[in-house]
């Protein structure tokens, strides 16, 4: 009993505000159960244990520090932004720098400053791009290789368009879309494939074409099957390319040889109109210069094996290319891995059954179904081209003009051959239903002015 008062006794709470001697405290003096409280007055702070340890509060001072403090904050976040925003923009600028320099910017700009026309339609903003292909989207893609993605797009104008993208950063693939857009940008002809613009401030360079929606040559001629493109076709396009090239060699400032003619660089339209394209490795040569050596560069089977042995690049080498490019059109086999039972090469065996006069064993039948005598002549021609001696080789001029002088010959024959098949259903028709003398003599001088004008309306005078 006696240790349960004494447990009692020690369990009861002390008003340490009773005794000020033991706990200090010089201003307001609050009970809690256990312990104490010692609080400063209102509108004062600090230490009330200690004397003289409270002093007045100023509220709006520390409000006003409070404020400023914040304000100081945001002010200090905002430039913060500001100054983050301007670094970034710097270093995207030095960035886009880089790129253009990498991508031999300097080249364009060479051409700007001779032409400022050429500033206003060549440098197309890389946003305008982006919307233009929805962002480069896979399900834009229309073709492309080891070398560079092509994607179909449309921008802000309407006009549709193929852009280029390069899939890899090696010196030699920029250096040939930067040499495409030097070329191309100075070139204005119907049959060679129009560029639209460029964007160089990329890490890779995007060129824009016209999109030329047919496909190409290549595509067109070796389908499977017994048909292919009608003899007026090919006959049609080897006379427009002949043209291109004719341009492309004496009719521009400084003459260009495009060093990669082959079908798969020859572009349809939806009306077969011949566009050649690719000019990422074409020279440009001064006009005093009868060529240049450069590092051999073409396509196995179309190469010119001059300039493949001597490094030397002429006119003469697309005479060669185009050569090849007729014997295909003839033949429908492919220059690259053509093997005759000989183990001959396309061209040495074409030119060898031209020499014996038995062409029919290589062409193809439906060139000997659709042609006449022009089929021989264009023979002839595509094996003077791929003479081994360039000074052999006839001037892409001369090859334009044969060319369109055989295509004359041709359509004059289809529109005889049109009026000797009308003229014999009209005579069957007489036998059948005669009529009298003044009609039939009505008929015949009608029908000879018809001739003469459908002759005359599809060739020159």
């Amino acid at each position: 009993m006696e240790k349960y008062d004494e447990l009692s006794l020690h369990s009861q709470d002390i008003d340490e505000c009773m005794h000020l001697d033991k706990y200090p405290c010089h201003e307001v003096c609050k009970n809690v159960p256990g312990s104490y409280q010692c609080e400063c007055q209102p509108g004062f702070n600090g230490d009330a244990t200690v004397e003289n340890g409270c002093a007045k509060t100023n509220l709006g001072l520390t409000i006003g520090i409070g404020v400023v403090s914040g304000a100081g904050l945001l002010a200090m976040a905002f430039g913060a932004v500001i100054l983050t925003r301007k670094i970034n923009n710097r270093r995207a600028k030095m960035l886009r720098q880089r790129f253009f320099n990498q991508n031999r910017g300097h080249l364009l700009q060479q051409l700007v400053s001779q032409n400022a026309d050429i500033a206003e339609r060549m440098i197309i903003p890389l946003a305008e791009l982006e919307n233009a292909t929805n962002k480069f989207d896979e399900s834009r893609e229309i073709g492309g290789g080891g070398h560079g993605t092509v994607y179909k797009g449309i921008l802000s104008d309407l006009h549709v368009v193929a852009i280029k993208k390069s899939k890899v950063s090696i010196q030699r693939e920029i250096d040939e879309f930067i040499n495409e857009v030097a070329i191309l940008s100075q070139i204005n002809h119907r049959n060679v494939v129009k560029l639209f613009g460029c964007r160089l401030e990329t890490e890779m360079p995007l060129l824009v074409y016209e999109f030329i929606s047919n496909g190409t040559l290549y595509h067109h001629l070796h389908v499977e099957g017994p048909l292919s493109l009608s003899w007026e076709d090919r006959l049609r396009i080897a006379t427009k390319t002949a043209r291109a090239l004719g341009y492309l060699h004496s009719a521009v400032s400084f003459p260009i040889i495009h060093r990669d003619i082959k079908s798969h660089n020859i572009l349809l339209d939806g009306s077969l109109t011949t566009k050649v394209s690719n000019f990422g490795a074409s020279r440009c040569i001064p006009a005093e210069q009868a060529g240049v050596t450069t590092v051999i560069q073409g396509t196995l089977g179309y190469l010119d094996p001059m300039y493949s042995y001597t490094g030397r690049l002429t006119e003469k080498s697309d005479v060669f290319s185009f050569g090849v490019v007729l014997i295909e059109l003839l033949t429908r086999k492919k220059p690259y891995s053509y093997r005759s039972p000989e183990n001959d090469g396309l061209i040495a065996h074409f030119t060898a059954l031209l020499a014996h006069d038995n062409l029919g064993h290589i062409l193809d039948p439906q060139v000997m179904e659709e042609g006449g005598e022009e089929v021989q002549q264009v023979a002839v021609l595509a094996v003077a081209c791929v003479k081994l001696k360039a000074e052999e080789r006839p001037t892409m001029r001369h090859v334009e003009m044969t060319l369109e002088n055989i295509q004359s010959l041709f359509l004059q024959q289809e529109v005889l051959q049109s009026m000797t098949n009308k003229k014999s259903k009209e005579n069957h028709v007489s036998r059948s239903y005669p009529a009298n003398e003044g009609t039939s003599m009505e008929s015949t001088g009608q029908y000879s002015l018809e001739e003469e004008y459908l002759l005359s309306s599809r060739y020159p005078r």
